[in-house]
């Protein structure tokens, strides 16, 4: 991998952007560290293992993921060609077989007996950690049902990538996932999400990004906090900030359609949380306060509201005096 300040130069005498060739270093650190163990380690159990891969960036594969990956007798994946091509990279070669929406049910009975034969099985999505938006959870439930360990090898996830460099609240956040495609059945579930105190986090495709960000600045208040989160982790990851209304705007005005996987998180409703503060904490409180200690009331009323825990403290101290 060639070094930062040796990368080609473009003919207006700008760095050509990339990213660092990751896949290569892995190989190589692996090889070596083959060559120099004074054992090898052990194989895992016989099991699925949900193991999680990039969203993009391949530097973001675990040592645990590899290694899992590198000891499964079979891969469940959802494309072969596209986990193939990112097992490749990696120099890791096993057998794949598809795993998605459309057959997963019937995979079950052969998957559990392979599980019950001694082998280790992996399941991958195309990208980021399985069952985010994505199959796997009956055949977590079958093979749990009948007694085979069920083992997640965390790793990259969209959603949590999102919501880790937003700047919007995180303490409590609900993950919508995919809205409908169709605009009434879309607008009707926004709606419904209105009132919950907590940040809102969707996925959406290039095709439906600016209608969706037109019907939430719609059906929430335009002026909630969001952020857009386009190619994560990739070589032109952008996250984008402002009001709903305002970014609504911005992808209604551009001229050339919108490329890549979004991520949309909406914040709640300030304006809604402090009516709701006025009106209601004392009551709230004042009920906790009758059969609980200062501590635990705060605690339930914080969970009931939604609301910053410093903030009914010190409201429930000044109820006590």
């Amino acid at each position: 991998m060639k070094p930062t300040d040796d990368l080609p130069l473009t003919a207006r005498g700008k760095k050509k952007k990339t990213l660092p060739d990751f896949s290569s270093w892995v190989r190589g650190f692996f090889k070596a560290n083959e060559e120099d163990a004074a054992s090898k380690p052990l194989k895992p159990e016989p099991g699925l293992y949900i193991v999680a891969t990039p969203i993009g960036n391949l530097g973001d594969i675990t040592l645990r993921a590899l290694w899992t990956l590198q000891q499964a007798d079979l891969i469940l994946c959802e494309d072969t060609r596209v986990s193939g091509s990112m097992l490749h990279q990696f120099g890791i070669s096993k057998p794949l077989l598809p795993c998605h929406d459309h057959n997963e049910t019937t995979r079950i009975h052969e998957i559990c007996g392979r599980i019950s034969q001694g082998e280790v099985i992996a399941l991958i999505s195309d990208a980021g950690t399985p069952m985010i938006s994505d199959p796997g959870y009956k055949l977590a439930q079958a093979c749990r049902a009948q007694g085979h360990a069920v083992i997640s090898v965390p790793g990259a996830s969209a959603l949590l990538t999102a919501l880790a460099c937003a700047g919007l609240p995180t303490d409590r956040f609900l993950f919508v996932g995919f809205l409908p495609a169709k605009q009434v059945a879309r607008q009707k579930e926004i709606a419904a999400l209105a009132a919950l105190r907590a940040t809102l986090v969707f996925y959406e495709s290039p095709q439906r990004v600016t209608d969706t960000l037109a019907d939430l600045a719609t059906h929430l208040s335009g002026t909630r906090h969001a952020a857009v989160g386009r190619e994560l982790t990739k070589l032109y990851e952008e996250m984008r900030t402002g009001t709903l209304a305002d970014l609504a705007a911005q992808f209604q005005a551009e001229e050339a359609s919108p490329r890549g996987e979004f991520v949309i998180l909406v914040a709640p409703d300030e304006a809604e949380e402090q009516s709701f503060a006025a009106e209601e904490l004392d009551g709230f409180l004042q009920k906790a306060l009758e059969t609980m200690s200062l501590r635990d009331a705060v605690a339930a009323v914080t969970e009931a509201t939604g609301l910053k825990k410093s903030d009914i403290y010190q409201r429930a101290l000044t109820m006590k005096t």
